[in-house]
């Protein structure tokens, strides 16, 4: 369906930066199952996110016309200082924020205390890092799996997904004509175990 705009006018592009958890691709393997699941069951209508782009939000750290190299840099120095050991929780709900956009997401009814710890300490580094950025109380752990939803969707049992967290990412998207994401920088974290078996 081709994209109409006003005369006169152009996209403009821009840039969002932020913490995120990046899953692997078996884990976006059981998650898109769970998307298709949910449109099978509930037919909304709306844009469908691509499972290449899901990602778990830890820190947003803004919109930008053109990304700062200071707050990269800032991000990049927070990063390297976590110490926060590696954790496990699952995935086992599913809900809609009731937004402009209406967007639907897979969640975890539990409080997940590695993620609090994580969050706490890259705010604590870019802090440090005389970079400070305002702290969501109302952060809700999700992944976001449809936007522009015609309705909302109560919260909803899912299949668990098991989710282990072995590492965390700085993560720059452009969302001009085209949306792209690519990650800046990985951290593993404390305790994790490589692919070898080697920690």
């Amino acid at each position: 369906m081709a994209t109409t705009r006003r005369r006169g006018t152009e996209p403009r592009s821009s840039h969002n930066l932020f913490f995120a958890l990046w899953p692997d691709d078996a884990l976006r393997g059981r998650m898109a199952s769970a998307a298709a699941h949910l449109r099978e069951t509930h037919a909304p209508h709306g844009r469908w996110i691509n499972a290449r782009r899901y990602h778990l939000t830890v820190i947003f750290l803004g919109h930008h016309a053109r990304l700062p190299e200071s707050l990269i840099a800032a991000a990049l120095s927070a990063g390297d200082a976590v110490r926060v050991p590696s954790f496990d929780f699952t995935l086992d709900i599913a809900g809609s924020f009731p937004n402009r956009s209406i967007p639907w997401w897979l969640g975890s009814r539990s409080h997940v205390p590695g993620l609090v710890a994580l969050r706490t300490a890259l705010l604590d580094g870019m802090r440090a890092a005389d970079a400070p950025v305002r702290e969501n109380t109302d952060h809700v752990a999700h992944v976001t799996i449809l936007r522009d939803a015609n309705r909302s969707l109560a919260t909803t049992p899912i299949d668990p997904i098991a989710w282990p967290v072995h590492d965390f990412a700085l993560i720059a998207s452009s969302l001009g004509v085209t949306a792209s994401y690519d990650v800046l920088r990985r951290w593993p974290l404390a305790g994790a175990v490589s692919p070898d078996g080697a920690r």
